[in-house]
C-alpha cells in the first residue's frame, strides 16, 4: 500500500492486513463465501454456525470463533474431504479430537461430555498470587449490596478490567458466578478498594472448586424449558433490578444470563415480566437452531416464573 499525497485520492486495501480492524472482518467474509460455495448453509441464529444436510441424511457441522473453528460430522468420508478442501483454501492445521478450545477444556465419558476451564483458573490463580491463599465457600454473599464506595481509594482501572474479563470468560463454564461477575462488572469505569476486594472473593472461590464445570447428557426427552428471577432493586446505585434466566434443553443447562435491566422498574411484576419475555426470546432463539439442525420440536416450551401477577399479565396482557 503506497500514501499518495495528492489531493482528491485514497488509498485502495486490496489485502487485509491482520491486527487491522477491518482485518477479522475481511477473513470472516471471504471465509463465509467459501463455506457457501461448497454448499453449507449459514445459520440465521448464529451466523459462526455453518450447517451442510446430505443427500444420504448426515449431518456436518462447523462452528468458527475468530480463526479457530470446530468440526464434527457423522460421515468420516465427508469429514476428511471437507478437510481437504479447506487446506486447499486456507492454511490451517488439524489439531484432531476437540480436548481444550480457546481455554476450554473437553472430556468424554459413557455419561456424556464435560467441559470446564481448570487450567484457564489455575493460572488466573498464579498470576494474582492467589495459588497457595485460602479458599471461600461463596463467591458473594446473599443480599450483598455494592455501591460506588467513592470513600474508598481507587484502584488501577487496568488491572481492575483485566480480572473482570477473565471473570466473565470463566463464567461460559461456571454460571454459579454468573450474577457475582455481572455485579462487579457494573464498576469498570471507576473501580475502588471495596470493587477489587469482591472480585478477589470471586477467584478466591474458584480456587475451592477448579474442577467443576458443565456435564451434557445424551437423554431422550428433548424438553425445553426457561427459569427466570429477578433481584428486587439489587443496585443501591439507581435502583434497577438484576433480571436473570437459564435455559436447559434435553436437562442440560445450555444457556444462562444475569444483567441489570436498562430502566428502573415501576413494580417486581413489570420486571419479572420482562425477564419473561427474555426468556420467551431465549427460547425461540433455540427453535430457530434447531429448526436448521431438522430436529422437530412440537411439544411445549416451558417458562417458570414465581410471580403470580406477571403469570396473570402474560396469560391476559388485556
Amino acid at each position: 500500500m503506497v500514501l499518495l499525497n495528492e489531493v482528491d485520492k485514497v488509498c485502495r486495501l486490496k489485502k487485509a492486513i491482520y491486527d487491522l480492524k477491518q482485518s477479522p472482518r475481511a477473513w470472516f467474509g471471504r471465509f463465509t463465501q467459501t463455506m457457501v460455495f461448497v454448499g453449507y448453509r449459514q445459520s440465521q441464529g448464529d451466523y459462526t454456525l455453518f450447517i451442510k444436510h446430505s443427500k444420504n441424511g448426515k449431518l456436518t457441522l462447523l462452528l468458527v470463533c475468530i480463526d479457530d473453528m470446530i468440526i464434527t460430522c457423522d460421515d468420516e468420508i465427508q469429514n476428511q474431504n471437507f478437510r481437504e478442501r479447506l487446506v486447499s483454501q486456507f492454511e490451517m492445521k488439524d489439531l484432531g479430537k476437540l480436548k481444550y478450545f480457546l481455554g476450554i477444556e473437553v472430556a468424554y465419558s459413557r455419561q456424556g461430555i464435560f467441559i470446564s476451564q481448570r487450567k484457564y483458573i489455575l493460572d488466573l490463580l498464579k498470576k494474582t498470587g492467589k495459588l497457595g491463599g485460602k479458599a471461600t465457600g461463596v463467591s458473594i454473599e446473599q443480599n450483598y449490596r455494592i455501591g460506588n464506595d467513592e470513600e474508598n481509594p481507587k484502584v488501577e482501572k487496568t488491572q481492575y478490567q483485566r480480572l473482570v474479563g477473565k471473570l466473565i470468560y470463566l463464567s461460559h463454564t461456571r454460571p454459579n458466578i454468573a450474577y457475582a461477575v455481572s455485579v462487579v462488572s457494573q464498576f469498570m469505569h471507576d473501580p475502588r478498594e471495596g470493587h477489587l476486594q469482591t472480585v478477589n472473593r470471586i477467584i478466591q472461590y474458584l480456587k475451592s472448586s477448579p474442577r467443576k464445570g458443565l456435564l451434557f447428557k445424551k437423554g431422550e426427552n428433548l424438553s425445553m424449558k426457561v427459569y427466570t428471577d429477578v433481584d428486587c432493586a439489587g443496585s443501591i446505585v439507581d435502583k434497577r433490578f438484576t433480571t436473570g434466566y437459564c435455559m436447559f434443553l434435553g436437562g442440560n443447562l445450555v444457556t444462562w444470563r444475569s444483567k441489570k435491566q436498562n430502566v428502573v422498574a415501576r413494580s417486581s411484576a413489570e420486571a419479572k415480566f420482562k425477564v419473561m419475555a427474555q426468556g420467551v426470546c431465549e427460547l425461540l432463539w433455540m427453535k430457530i437452531i434447531l429448526d436448521v439442525l431438522k430436529i422437530k420440536y412440537e411439544t411445549p416450551m416451558g417458562l417458570a416464573c414465581d410471580n403470580k401477577f406477571a403469570i396473570s399479565i402474560a396469560h391476559n396482557p388485556v
